[in-house]
């Protein structure tokens, strides 16, 4: 029976599924804030606390990710790779846009057996700041603030009340950690931490700690 047990306990680890949930994006007047939080689960089971699905691209990209974890960070290498290959190439960063566009191909090519994935993809280059939304199926979609995640609905209600259209990226990031510190208190599929990064002329920068620290004991303190 204990024999029986554990073969069919490695066989449900063997075929988990990874997912991350939840992720936010804004477009601020200087830059775009990205943050998402850090808990990873396999259906009913927390598998890790602290999964990193912020991911730095290039000095002017990164990404977040949700849903499934290995599929999402499949595609977080190939873009690394066409990055630092355009980089080489053209001895300048690959465009936000263009970024997106390859995110994009690679998805919608794989439809028929997709990748189980939705991702956000944001930076800064000489048009501005930029923020696309690629899901499952290659749809891309230019955005200025959003969610994603199972988390979303929670984080909408916070984004949808404070965001304002050419906001700085200084009062952007705390929007973005508190929409997903709500989603984490009312989420069961999120919770646990959570990563902000702001990217603007100065590049990619992401919150330290005591940064993030401060702004969970400033919007705990408020409920």
């Amino acid at each position: 029976m204990s024999r029986d047990f554990n073969q069919v306990g490695r066989k449900t680890a063997a075929s988990a599924v990874y997912h991350g949930t939840t992720t936010v994006g804004l477009v601020c007047s200087d830059g775009v804030v990205l943050a998402t939080d850090t808990r990873v689960t396999a259906g009913g089971f927390i598998a890790h606390k602290r999964g990193k699905k912020l991911l730095k691209i290039d000095e002017n990209i990164a990404m977040t990710i949700s849903g499934g974890v290995a599929d999402a960070q499949n595609v977080v290498d190939t873009l690394k790779y066409y990055c630092n290959l355009y980089r080489i190439e053209k001895s300048r960063p690959m465009p936000v846009k263009a970024a997106a566009q390859v995110v994009s191909n690679m998805l919608f090519s794989s439809r028929y057996y997709p990748y189980i994935a939705d991702v956000l993809v944001g930076g800064i280059d000489r048009s501005g700041g930029w923020l696309f939304n690629v899901d499952i199926f290659g749809s891309l979609n230019q955005e200025k603030m959003i969610a994603t995640g199972s988390g979303s609905p929670v984080a909408y209600g916070v984004l949808e009340a404070e965001f304002k259209e050419g906001m700085p990226t200084a009062k952007g990031y705390p929007l973005a950690a508190k929409a997903i510190i709500a989603a984490t208190r009312r989420n069961v599929a999120t919770g646990d931490h959570f990563d902000v990064a702001i990217l603007d002329s100065e590049g990619f920068r992401e919150l330290s700690e005591a940064e993030k620290d401060k702004l969970l004991a400033q919007f705990t303190s408020n409920n």
